[in-house]
């Protein structure tokens, strides 16, 4: 029986060869999930692996933005995994959920972007990190409903994304949209 980590390795194997200067982050990820058979579970304290959806529109000139109900910052739509290691369905699952739009598809099966952020302490939950694998996924349908997990959600022009957000891995999404 092969291990579920299996895949999500590979897929940081191939985003290594495209992304030879994020190499530090994609060794960092590598580690922890190496180290960690549960990573794919919330409940792992330390941190856990999240799927996120970069969602762009059939132009590639926007993408869906969530303004984050308990981070209150601008930010792609995405969540935990819940235990399922296939990130790209998660980042799919999360889009549908967290946008209402349910004509959506990944652009590819590779991952599209990776970042490990800290999550601040909330009630009885310490302090953790989200190792997030991003997808870039095409919307075919632009209509919107906004979640309780949102204050708001909006169709940024990439142009005009720092008008949201000067956020690091945001804006490295961005030009990797633009290339």
């Amino acid at each position: 029986m092969s291990d579920p980590r299996d895949a999500i390795l590979g897929l940081f194997d191939s985003y290594a060869v495209r992304y030879p200067e994020e190499s530090e982050t994609v060794t960092r990820i590598r580690t922890f999930v190496a180290r960690n058979p549960d990573c794919f579970r919330r409940e792992l304290l330390q941190g856990h692996i999240t799927g996120s959806a970069w969602v762009v529109d059939r132009s590639r000139d926007r993408t869906l933005l969530t303004h984050h109900r308990k981070l209150d910052i601008w930010v792609q739509l995405g969540g935990h995994a819940d235990g399922d290691p296939d990130v790209g369905r998660v980042a799919l699952r999360e889009a549908e959920e967290e946008s209402g739009i349910s004509n959506l598809a990944l652009v590819s099966d590779e991952i599209f972007d990776i970042d490990i952020h800290s999550i601040p302490a909330r009630g009885n939950e310490p302090e953790h990190f989200h190792y997030d694998c991003r997808f870039m996924i095409e919307a075919r349908d632009e209509d919107y409903v906004v979640s309780d997990e949102s204050h708001d959600l909006a169709w940024i022009d990439l142009d005009c994304i720092t008008e949201y957000t000067t956020e690091d891995s945001m804006l490295r999404m961005r030009a990797k949209t633009s290339r």
